[in-house]
């Protein structure tokens, strides 16, 4: 039973509470009215990014006074505001407790047609204004439409964590990069591969500072990388066995990167959601007893996509190199003249044994974990397996879709001698909200699964070690 290759339509965007913008307040003119510490926070921000602020509080507090001795391009001026001070502003700031005067400062700057942003009053703002992470040149708005302010701060706390501050040399030198990389003479394409060598480098070394030296060296990695490898490349990527938060920081990086997504039906839409919203998805699943795209169409398929200069990235579910195919899809792609890269995932195996809480591995009990597939690609079970191996009670077994075939395993084991107590059990959707857990023995394991109906993919793990 074979399928095409199916390209997902792009979603439409979902409803936005607030649209995220960046404004450029650079020599222009931004009014605050205020005397407090949250307007001081606002006049702080707006000179930051480069306006010339004029703020008006007849009782400015120290955090005020000492903002305005700090910041050469803020004036404080020492009494209430009147309508007319915000006439050729570009925006208008305020922490007013008065509604009055709120709903008043509200309505002279709309009639001077400057945007207006009054702090905890919503209803009276053009825009809000949310938790920033500041690595500038990346700046980074968190707002949760002030619904739950604590909620944007917790998330702004956690982006920083991703993002030392350290990385802000990185951005800067992006920018200072930029105009040297446009003179240097490579074409779009090779432009392009310069910036993901750029960034894959900058994620590596998060906390150099990088010099002109990493400029002139990645220019001259981009001038030496073959005509295809600059037009194009692949990335396999493990998705891991559901569960979105066990994608790597390298497999987000690479889906956040990607022109292109080549996905199995196994991939959870939470994973593949990760991926730049502009970025192609192309269901390529492969599953058993089911149709499935071909494997030569596939392998054809990254080919072309990267010779036409996309970045694609197969993303397969677990690990990539774990029954996944990828020495073909390698292969084919290094003969094409194509670079190739594997970023590895948590693969089923793993997240079985956590959703049991129980070691593969046991200094007595078990000293090896062997890893099976319990179908061929025909669908049919296995006979050229070592059996006495997967049979040894010091072993550990791990066996990849092996619910339809489990019938047929465990009665082999049970003839090549291996105890009917040893300890049997199937786990679907592992590590999702949906995980299931049958457990057993290999003896009745068979019988237990049966009564059961199974939809998601499974994995059996089969040792003595797993009595725990």
């Amino acid at each position: 039973m074979t399928r095409k290759p199916d390209e997902v339509p792009a979603e439409l965007m979902q409803e936005l509470a607030t649209l995220p913008v960046f404004y450029a307040l650079e020599g222009r003119r931004v009014v605050v009215a205020g005397g407090s510490d949250g307007a001081a926070w606002k006049a702080d921000l707006a000179a930051a990014a480069g306006a010339q602020v004029d703020i008006f509080a007849a009782e400015p507090c120290p955090r005020l006074k000492a903002v305005a001795v700090a910041r050469p391009h803020l004036t404080l001026i020492v009494r209430g505001w009147r309508a007319d001070d915000l006439a050729g502003a570009a925006m208008a700031l305020a922490v007013i407790e008065d509604d009055a005067e709120a709903q008043a400062f509200r309505d002279a700057a709309k009639a001077h047609g400057v945007p207006v942003n009054l702090t905890d009053r919503p209803a009276l703002s053009d825009f809000l204004m949310g938790a920033i992470v500041n690595r500038s040149p990346l700046v980074i708005g968190v707002s949760t439409s002030g619904a739950a302010p604590a909620f944007a701060q917790a998330v702004r706390a956690r982006v920083e964590t991703l993002i030392p501050a350290s990385f802000s040399a990185w951005t800067k030198a992006a920018r200072a990069f930029r105009p040297r990389v446009m003179a240097s003479g490579l074409d779009f394409f090779a432009r392009r591969d310069f910036w993901r060598r750029f960034t894959r480098e900058a994620f590596a070394r998060i906390e150099h500072a990088p010099q002109d030296s990493d400029l002139d060296a990645l220019l001259e990695e981009t001038r030496r990388a073959d005509e295809a490898s600059a037009r194009g490349r692949v990335t396999l990527v493990g998705a891991g066995p559901g569960d979105p938060e066990l994608l790597t920081l390298k497999g987000l990086r690479a889906l956040v990167g990607a022109d292109v997504v080549l996905f199995d039906d196994l991939v959870p839409a939470a994973v593949l959601d990760l991926a730049r919203r502009e970025a192609v998805r192309i269901n390529v699943g492969k599953r058993g007893y089911a149709p499935s795209v071909k494997q030569e169409e596939i392998t054809a398929l990254l080919v072309k996509l990267a010779k036409e200069g996309k970045n694609v990235v197969r993303l397969k579910g677990g690990d990539p190199m774990i029954f996944g195919r990828a020495n073909e899809e390698i292969k084919a792609i290094r003969a094409a003249g194509l670079e190739a890269e594997i970023v590895p995932g948590v693969t089923a195996a793993l997240a079985a044994a956590a959703a049991l809480e129980v070691s593969l591995t046991n200094r007595d009990t078990a000293r090896r974990v062997q890893f099976v597939t319990a179908h061929t690609s025909d669908g049919k079970f296995p006979e050229d397996i070592d059996w006495r191996a997967l049979a040894d009670s010091r072993a550990t077994t791990a066996v990849y879709m092996g619910n339809r075939t489990l019938p047929a395993l465990s009665k082999r084991l049970l003839e090549e001698g291996m105890d009917p107590a040893t300890p049997a059990f199937l786990v679907e959707r592992a590590s999702t909200p949906q995980q299931r857990i049958i457990a057993g023995t290999i003896h009745d394991l068979p019988q237990r699964v049966a009564q059961e109906t199974l939809e998601g993919p499974c994995l059996v793990l089969i040792g003595a070690t797993l009595r725990g």
